[in-house]
């Protein structure tokens, strides 16, 4: 599939409601849009990493960079046959997984065209829905929270995560627990704290969690495999695998029990596949998460999600969560499955973004050819 044209936009989505993590705070969720063209097709992708190099060590502003200056160039004009090919082209430049899932995934998209099959089908899926949960992000007040989860789990979600992070940490979780004793939840640090923390993570422990998402540095596995040994809640890794090599190690150290898998973060669908298969062999269970992206790249993660070994509650949330309206043509929405809790539904075909809405949002632009 020869690729003749890419054409790249940054935007800006406005958010109905600030996103607060342990790393900060997005009043707007900064995007890059690929739309990849080979002869008469074309389809899009979506990469965001947000404003600024807070969650990862890549921003909006820098993949649009680095893909109009190097990425697109070095597979523009080429005959790509699979994703592996595609990222044996981009490999000569380090790291940068953002970048390079913008291509990937806007590569998978296209191959769906070319072939006629969904997305889901083509990455070996069988599935066509599943569960998804809930989350929240850091709010005003301990009672804000309990009342927003009292909400979910009257919706049946099948499990809730909690954003964790210093002085909104164990005693919110000890509110929360003391409140909803049987339900399930999880929490995600943001890479917030350090194994120094041993004694509170120990504390954690009498809560009974699900799992603890990303405690420490978001490049570390070691002092992972060191907390996963001293603590019984099970360890989730997400912003320390970044690649397939980072989960050989991961899992080679024992440094987690769950891993998160979100197409950015690992470099575009061809990586989450890899990663998929990885942790599948070796009996660790994975999970999709997302990055607030429009549907056109929330369609990407439902698709991933329906892959067998991801049996956790997926990190995939409708339009009108973050969005007075979606970017994308299609707005993602959420379906109610045959046990009454949520889920979602892959799409036939994935989303593209509104011309119109697109122009409005779009910060930056570039063709390579």
């Amino acid at each position: 599939m020869k690729i003749d044209r890419i054409d790249l936009f940054h935007v800006a989505m406005p958010l109905i409601y600030p996103w607060r993590t342990a790393y900060g705070e997005d009043a707007a969720c900064h995007s890059v849009l690929c739309r990849m063209t080979s002869g008469s097709l074309h389809a899009w992708g979506e990469s965001a990493p947000l404003a600024a190099p807070c969650y990862s060590p890549e921003w909006a502003g820098g993949i649009f960079a680095v893909a109009k200056s190097w990425l697109a160039p070095a597979i523009v004009r080429r005959d790509v046959t699979s994703g592996e090919e595609l990222q044996s082209l981009l490999a000569v430049y380090k790291g940068n997984p953002f970048a390079k899932a913008l291509l990937d995934v806007a590569w998978w998209n296209l191959s769906t065209r070319a072939r006629g099959v969904p997305l889901h089908r083509l990455l070996g899926a069988t599935r066509d829905r599943v569960p998804v949960g809930a989350d929240f992000g850091v709010m005003d007040s301990v009672g804000d929270l309990l009342e927003s989860i009292g909400q979910a789990v009257d919706r049946r979600f099948p499990r809730i995560k909690l954003k964790f992070r210093p002085g909104w940490d164990v005693g919110m979780l000890a509110a929360v627990r003391g409140r909803f004793p049987h339900a399930t939840f999880h929490i995600d640090c943001n890479s917030g704290y350090r194994f120094e923390d041993l004694p509170m993570f120990r504390r954690i422990d009498e809560f009974g969690l699900a799992m603890i998402e990303q405690p420490l540095a978001h490049d570390d596995v070691v002092d992972h495999a060191r907390l996963q040994a001293a603590i019984s809640t099970p360890v989730c890794l997400d912003e320390s695998v970044s690649h397939p090599r980072h989960a050989v190690q991961a899992l080679a150290l024992k440094a987690c029990r769950f891993v998160n898998i979100k197409p950015g973060r690992v470099g575009g669908l061809t990586n989450a596949l890899a990663i998929h298969n990885l942790c599948r062999d070796a009996g660790v269970p994975c999970w999709v998460g997302g990055m607030l992206e429009s549907a056109t790249g929330a369609g990407v993660c439902a698709a991933l999600a329906m892959l067998d070994n991801f049996t956790y509650p997926a990190d995939i949330f409708p339009s009108s969560r973050f969005y007075h309206q979606d970017l994308a043509e299609r707005p993602l929405e959420l379906t109610t499955l045959s046990d009454g809790t949520p889920g979602v539904e892959a799409f036939a075909e994935i989303p593209e973004p509104n011309a119109a809405r697109l122009e409005t949002l779009c910060l930056e632009r570039a063709t390579i050819v």
